[in-house]
């Protein structure tokens, strides 16, 4: 890994703490009222799900920008240049890592072993794309599926300052947060499978290594078959909202609680 990813990593670290301690509450306390009427414990979540978001729309963005004007990287998906994926995947790991230190200190509230899981390897699988520079737009592409967070996010912040499921806000957002996960999660599978298939076999594939080929099939797989639940539950929560109906379930849980797995720290 060269030294001016090192310093993207820690910058991105660093400032993403900062936003979490510092930005996120003032800029909550001012354009919120109900910011300050959260407990301690959901202070910390919506602080995390804010810095979520910015570090979504970031990221998604770059990758938009990548996919539609970096022309090595989309005519050599395994060996292009991979300069600018790697500062985007930097800012990702620096994240990552914010978020690890997050979830550990605030284990009690916020841990999540699956999300733990999650981030090692995701790490595990970018280093790849840090240290050899390998398989650039493949890695960018997978990172178009942050675009979803922020309508995931705020679904989690309507429910926080206890917003009516009924409200025009609320099924708005549900509905956006459908459809924008179906597209950059779902609807990208297809033309993402297809450009790896046409790899295999290929001396540019062979060139990876076992590691590089088993981190990167292996994640992928594990991540579309996660999109594809959540995905489900998403668009039945949603059916329910818009057709009103009330989905109790026996328990007495609404048919929301459903998807608070994927709600929380989802990226």
């Amino acid at each position: 890994m060269e030294a001016r990813e090192l310093y993207v990593v820690a910058g991105s670290f660093i400032g993403f703490q900062l936003f979490f301690s510092g930005v996120s509450p003032l800029v909550s306390s001012t354009l919120t009222q109900g910011y300050g009427k959260l407990p301690p414990n959901k202070l910390n979540e919506w602080n995390s799900r804010l810095v979520s978001t910015v570090h979504a729309v970031i990221v998604g963005l770059f990758c938009l920008y990548i996919l539609w004007f970096d022309d090595v990287v989309n005519a050599d998906p395994v060996w292009g240049d991979p300069n600018l994926v790697k500062l985007n995947v930097a800012i990702t790991c620096g994240y990552l890592l914010y978020d690890l230190l997050l979830l550990a200190s605030n284990w009690s509230t916020m841990g999540d072993s699956f999300f733990v899981c999650h981030h090692l390897a995701a790490l595990y699988a970018y280093g790849y794309v840090l240290s050899r520079g390998v398989l650039p737009y493949f890695a960018n592409f997978r990172l178009i599926s942050e675009l979803s967070t922020p309508f995931v996010n705020q679904r989690w912040f309507f429910e926080s300052l206890a917003y009516p499921r009924s409200h025009r806000l609320v099924v708005a957002n549900g509905v956006a947060m459908a459809v924008a996960f179906f597209l950059v999660r779902i609807a990208v599978m297809p033309p993402y499978w297809v450009k790896v298939f046409e790899t295999f076999g290929t001396s540019a594939f062979e060139r990876l290594g076992l590691g590089a080929q088993v981190a990167w099939i292996v994640s992928c797989v594990c991540l579309d078959v996660l999109n594809v639940v959540w995905m489900y539950k998403i668009a039945r929560g949603c059916y329910r909202v818009i057709t009103g109906t009330s989905g109790k379930k026996k328990g007495g849980k609404a048919s929301s609680d459903e998807i608070n797995h994927v709600n929380n720290h989802m990226d």
